[in-house]
């Protein structure tokens, strides 16, 4: 798709698109008829129901050596408002359009309107259509499915998250893994080492936290089976009143906390 049409394809696209609806359209020819029948009643005392009508809605204004179609104005000090032709619609909606920096139809339409009678909302549509800027910025699909909310902490060991960094590729020495704990409010961190992932390994190292800092209210992990084993659970009998709840199954943006302080800490360990 290009960037912009050419004129030649916007006008005859604009053409097939209103050829049945004339009031869309004034083509050159119609543009000087009009001037024409208008200068024809000047000096006229008898007018037809015709020239009553194009007097009610237009008015020459003369520039330099020629005329141009305006609306009818109230008053001499008034701003004109153009009549375009249908050749000069592509070069008067290009030149906005480039002008106000790739912008949406409707304040395209607020600034047309100042200057021009007969620009319609169409004929913008039209010329953006074969933008590729405007397409890339058309508004994406709501995704279907639960949305993710902010996730709110009052005080300090409400919420605690819980994460394994898996090092397996690069340990040192017997260790593979690194948990970490975050307090969700002050995102205060604590890290283990963990020689694997097994459930009892990361349970014993949940209690020694628990004993250091306090239960959290909430204990938030993801769907992994180190943190949904039954041994995991069994840290429910020490804290009555803890509340185990888990992310949502390969999305991560629901552990966004703690999963930016994975990526900090990997960066530190790189250092």
């Amino acid at each position: 798709m290009a960037e912009n049409p050419s004129a030649e394809t916007f006008t005859r696209r604009l053409f097939e698109k209103f050829e049945h609806n004339p009031n869309y359209l004034l083509p050159k020819t119609k543009y000087q008829e009009i001037i024409h029948q208008l200068q024809a009643t000047l000096g006229v005392a008898r007018k037809t129901a015709r020239h009553d009508k194009l007097k009610s809605r237009y008015e020459i204004l003369q520039c330099g050596h020629g005329e141009k179609l305006i609306k009818r104005r109230k008053s001499p000090t008034e701003s004109p408002i153009y009549f375009v032709t249908l050749e000069e619609t592509y070069v008067v909606i290009k030149f906005d359009y480039l002008a106000t920096g790739h912008c949406g139809r409707d304040r395209m339409i607020k600034e047309l309107e100042k200057k021009f009678a007969n620009v319609h909302r169409e004929s913008i549509e039209l010329f953006k259509s074969f933008c590729k800027v405007c397409q890339e910025k058309t508004k994406r699909q709501k995704t279907k499915g639960v949305v993710v909310r902010p996730i709110l902490s009052n005080e300090f060991s409400s919420r605690g998250q819980v994460d394994l960094i898996d090092f397996q590729s690069m340990g040192d020495g017997q260790y593979k893994c690194i948990m970490v704990y975050q307090d969700h409010l002050t995102k205060f961190v604590v890290l283990r080492p963990l020689t694997s992932k097994r459930a009892c390994e990361v349970a014993f190292q949940l209690v020694d936290i628990f004993t250091l800092l306090g239960a959290p209210v909430i204990l938030q992990s993801d769907n992994g089976s180190e943190f949904t084993a039954v041994v995991i659970r069994e840290l429910k009998k020490l804290w009555p009143e803890l509340r185990l709840i888990h992310g949502k199954p390969r999305h991560p943006q629901s552990q966004g906390s703690v999963e930016r302080a994975n990526s900090d800490i990997k960066d530190m360990l790189i250092s």
